[in-house]
């Protein structure tokens, strides 16, 4: 497995956690089940974020921006940071228990993987896969980069809004869409257009109407003036754009900041003009009036001046989308700019095919759900745009060759120009052969790599490619790649398209897709709700004030840090209590089954640090009674065990083999649940109270079943702890290690380097189970029925006799006797057979199945009128006859008078819903009050405190 890189600039979040609670689970399993089992670290230069981190510092310190220093300085700026704070999140990694290799711990900007990109990029560019072109792209003014649709936040707007937009002063309206005219060509009249960015107007080169609105059909094939620069732009017909109901029916074209004008430019055949500087301002082909303006400050003033010209036709509020960079937080502008791009078309229909071909499917998506995403995705995919206007990444390995008698073309988009190569001799190489004789310029394109396409090679570039290394042959395909769903196309896909096209296979056979983690109330976890939760913060434990604190030291405004402040005080009143990673990994793995989304409660993860020390707990008992000198047998012989000693051998087994079946079917939450319910239910509330009676002081009367007792006890708690081990680390390997002879007889240092459990089916044995499943259920049926009769006398011992139907049911319960006395705490129990000995009188009984009946002596006389009182008056109030309640009441006061033992009263109607028979319980406790010379305080208090 790798590790999906995370970014350099990262600090641990909970959905690292959860990544590496899963793929530690995966990796240690599969590593105690015998496997090669290699797991990679890495992280990713993270082109956009890293810069952004040393920009902002740069400014903070020194007040200069990259562009004050120079791109190889910023480089050397960005370098040092990356060396002094670029291993934070693995350091942390560790704190949770990865076990990953980290001898090969790679970082996408190292010489290894920047070789494997240039490679990759050479290799895609000769086979016609990698073109350049001018397309539109998401272009953010703040970065003065192009950004992928990943990184762009969608903002609904219903109307006017003011919003904050950096480099502005004052808050910027969006939400308005603003009319304004045309007028006609050589003739009066005029031409009416509605926009939400009015300042693009500078940049339309055409009028669009739709060829059957009647209003504008004589209007085809004519022109409009410009208002500003006098240009002649063309009404032209286009039934795919234009929407003859919405707005004016006529739509303004400007191609080169809009998808749907870029499409109608094609069509056309129209030019287009680009506006914007790359930093956000009006250039020179916006026209003189407006050049060097800011775009939203161009906007106010293209509306005045066109006031001002009488063209303006007022404004109204609509609804619309508003992109937003996740990063800068400044508003997304469609840009036509040159770019690189790869041609996706065959390489997505491979991988397509890998998960979707039946007879060949290489690829299998755990939830399966997800494949009908991933077909979604690449049935019909868009080219990629892997260039980007930054100073930090793998630079494009493209030169540019500039002749000294032939200009470029304005966008630098003539590819006869352009060379691809692994490195500036090769391209000079290249560039004196192709253009021998002509005197020439060539320097390397400034533009770097978009960050997928380098982490879209790492299962790859990881392995040692593009070299044929030890480790590609071996672990390439790799097994199984983990990540979140959110990035299925981003990332997955591009991984699965470049190793089928360059590595030959798919690189690894299956995709499992964790949940989304979101806080206890189903919210995004966001820093300005306060809801964003620090694994270390749930491992270590934090005060309230600790988590104020760290807001305080964020980056959010005071507005966002005070309402944050306000989350937290509701979510975590107390702080968050010290967990441990043990506790907070198996949390994290008991979510995996809620669909797409996870409800992160802490409260959860702190019932499982409790859990932890109850597992601690129990094994200092079992090596309390194991004692120091305990050698662990060679061999074990279950047939010659106590009843208990060969139940939990044989459930030991069930629950290896679920554990294991859940696990190879990523059941993680399965896995996690069948290991707790044995230790829990199984472990330490039946078998470890079935064998106290066995080490009771001194007697010799139980010194086999000691022996065995011990054997199996041992067994248990060192199966136990390896079945667990993949899902608590620390914990198990902290116990193990305690263990007399664990080390010795595994003939290993560590816990981790043991043979996972697998069942012994010998030790199976149904018939066993059976007996103890009718066992448990007559301790239940017993313990319920003490606690209806003895509620606040929980410790006394008593005496129950078992009414048995059938032969075979009275040898199960005579021969587990022991057993049943131990859970249920009592002083005795006799077995009747049910035609041979009579039911018992004074004694309050319960059904456990249709085969028994079991029956529990109360020390005292015991009124079997009031009891059976008791369960009419239950059965009476379950009705909705108020009438007949009213005639209950009469019956139930004289019983209340005759019984001695008010407190078994109150027992009696816990099952009661009072909130129900209101005016029955008033009619009740008044005449109770008025009767009763010494009320019971508690019953009273009860009754007294109820609504209604």
């Amino acid at each position: 497995m790798i590790l999906p890189p995370p970014n350099v600039t990262g600090a641990l979040h909970i959905g690292h956690a959860l990544t590496c609670a899963i793929q530690d689970a995966i990796i240690r399993w599969k590593r105690m089940s015998g496997y090669n089992a290699l797991w990679i670290p890495g992280t990713d230069h993270a082109g956009i974020a890293t810069q952004v981190v040393v920009e902002k510092k740069l400014m903070r310190e020194r007040h200069l921006t990259r562009h004050d220093i120079g791109r190889e300085e910023f480089v050397n700026e960005v370098w040092k940071w990356k060396n002094e704070h670029g291993h934070t999140i693995l350091k942390q990694l560790s704190r949770l228990g990865a076990s990953l290799d980290w001898s090969r711990e790679a970082f996408t900007l190292d010489e290894k993987r920047s070789r494997a990109v240039t490679e990759a990029f050479v290799r895609l560019y000769k086979e016609d896969l990698i073109y350049r072109d001018v397309r539109l792209v998401n272009w953010d003014f703040a970065l003065r980069t192009a950004i992928s649709e990943i990184e762009v936040d969608y903002i609904d707007i219903k109307g006017k809004t003011s919003l904050m937009v950096p480099g502005y002063d004052k808050p910027v309206e969006f939400g308005v869409l603003t009319l304004f005219a045309y007028p006609l060509e050589g003739e009066n009249g005029e031409i009416v257009v509605a926009t939400t960015r009015v300042e693009t107007m500078l940049g339309d080169t055409a009028i669009a109407i739709h060829p059957d609105d009647k209003r504008y059909s004589h209007l085809n094939g004519k022109f409009v003036i410009h208002p500003f620069n006098g240009h002649k732009l063309p009404i032209i017909c286009d039934a795919i754009l234009v929407d003859p109901n919405f707005g004016t029916g006529a739509v303004k074209i400007s191609p080169a900041h809009d998808p749907k004008d870029f499409e109608v430019r094609k069509r056309h055949n129209l030019g287009f003009i680009n506006i914007f500087t790359d930093d956000g301002k009006i250039d020179s082909s916006g026209g003189a009036e407006f050049v060097g303006m800011p775009r939203f400050k161009c906007r106010e003033a293209v509306i005045e001046a066109l006031q001002k010209k009488g063209f303006y036709r007022g404004a109204k509020n609509i609804e619309m989308r508003l992109g937003i960079c996740s990063r800068s937080h400044d508003v997304v502008e469609p840009m036509a700019k040159p770019q690189w791009y790869i041609n996706c078309s065959k390489m997505a229909k491979q991988a397509l095919d890998a998960a979707m071909d039946d007879k060949n499917r290489k690829l299998e998506f755990i939830p399966r759900q997800y494949t009908a995403e991933w077909k979604r995705w690449l049935d019909n995919p868009r080219d990629w745009c892997i260039s980007r206007q930054l100073w930090w990444g793998h630079q494009v390995p493209a030169w540019c060759i500039k002749l000294e008698d032939n200009e470029l073309k304005e966008l630098g988009t003539d590819n006869d120009h352009w060379i691809v190569a692994r490195d500036e001799k090769e391209a000079l190489a290249e560039a004196n052969q192709r253009f021998s004789g002509k005197k020439y310029e060539i320097f390397q394109d400034p533009d770097v790599l978009d960050t997928w396409f380098s982490s879209g090679l790492f299962p790859l570039s990881i392995l040692g490619w593009p070299d044929d290394t030890n480790d590609l042959k071996t672990f390439y395909p790799t097994s199984v790649l983990e990540t979140g769903h959110d990035i299925l196309f981003f990332w997955v896909a591009r991984m699965v398209m470049l190793g089928i096209k360059l590595g030959g296979d798919v690189p690894f056979t299956k995709v499992y897709l964790h949940p989304m983690i979101r806080d206890a109330h189903g919210r995004k976890m966001s820093k300005s709700l306060g809801n964003v939760i620090d694994p270390l913060e749930v491992i270590n434990g934090i005060s309230l004030e600790g988590l104020h604190k760290r807001l305080e030291e964020s980056n959010l405004d005071e507005n966002e840090v005070a309402v944050a402040k306000a989350g937290q005080v509701k979510d975590f009143p107390n702080g968050i209590a010290e967990c441990g990673a043990d506790a907070l990994r198996f949390s994290l793995l008991s979510y995996t089954a809620q669909s797409d989304k996870i409800n992160l409660d802490i409260q959860r993860v702190v019932g499982y640090r409790q859990w932890c020390n109850k597992l601690w707990n129990a094994v200092r008992f079992g090596l309390a009674k194991l004692g120091d000198d305990y050698a662990p047998p060679s061999t074990i012989n279950p047939e010659t065990m106590p009843f208990g000693c060969k139940w939990i051998l044989s459930v030991r087994n069930k629950a290896i083999k679920k554990t294991v079946e859940s696990l190879n079917s990523y059941e993680f939450s399965d896995a996690a649940g069948t290991v707790y319910s044995w230790w829990q239910y199984q472990f330490c509330d039946v078998f470890i109270e079935v064998i106290k009676p066995y080490f009771a002081g001194d007697c010799l009367a139980f010194s086999s079943e000691r022996r065995c007792a011990k054997d199996a006890l041992w067994l248990c708690l060192e199966t136990g702890l390896r079945l667990l081990h993949p899902f608590m680390p620390f914990l198990t390997e902290e116990l193990w290690q305690r263990l007399p002879g664990a080390r010795d007889l595994a003939r290993k240092e560590s816990i981790m380097m043991c043979k996972y459990p697998s069942p012994v089916e010998s030790w199976s044995d149904d018939r066993v189970e059976q007996d103890m499943d009718l066992v448990e259920s007559t301790v239940r049926s017993l313990r319920s029925l003490r606690a209806e009769l003895l509620a606040k006398q929980k410790n006394e011992r008593l005496p129950a006799l078992a009414l048995c139907q059938t032969n075979a049911v009275a040898e199960t319960i005579r021969s587990q006797k022991l057993e049943i006395l131990t859970l249920a705490t009592l002083s005795s129990l006799e077995v009747l057979l049910s035609g041979r000995d009579a039911a018992p009188d004074g004694c309050s009984h319960v059904n456990v199945n249709e085969n028994l009946v079991v029956y529990l002596k109360v020390h005292g006389t015991l009124n079997m009128r009031a009891e059976a009182e008791q369960r009419k008056i239950k059965g009476l109030f379950a009705s909705t006859d108020e009438i007949q309640h009213r005639v209950v009441c009469t019956d139930l006061i004289c019983l209340l008078l005759k019984m001695d033992d008010l407190l078994r009263l109150d027992c009696c109607f816990e099952d009661i819903q009072y909130s129900k028979y209101g005016q029955v319980m008033d009619l009740l406790l008044s005449q109770v009050q008025g009767q009763l010379s010494v009320p019971s305080t508690s019953v009273m208090a009860k009754w007294t405190g109820m609504e209604n």
